[in-house]
């Protein structure tokens, strides 16, 4: 199978205590939806994180740093910099 780019928004609300809770990924078809899609939500979630992952799924093998094109908010330390 080929290597495919897959284009994501993860959304962060409260959890328990000072904790993160990470909503549902939502897969896109391109990186300007998700850039939008992640600008849409930014207002009512905690934080937003907009990114890009390639590889090849059936094989599992996934590149090891995702692009990430949009970050708001509070975000855990896996998304930051």
């Amino acid at each position: 199978m080929a290597r495919v780019t897959t284009y994501l928004v993860q959304a962060f609300v409260a959890g328990r205590g000072a904790a993160l809770k990470a909503d549902k990924p939502i897969a896109c078809k391109s990186a300007d939806e998700a850039r939008r899609k992640a600008e849409r939500m930014a207002s009512t979630k905690l934080g937003v994180v907009a990114y890009s992952t390639t590889g090849d799924a059936e094989l599992g093998d996934y590149d090891d740093e995702p692009v990430y094109f949009f970050k708001i908010g509070r975000l855990p330390p896996d998304f930051t910099d």
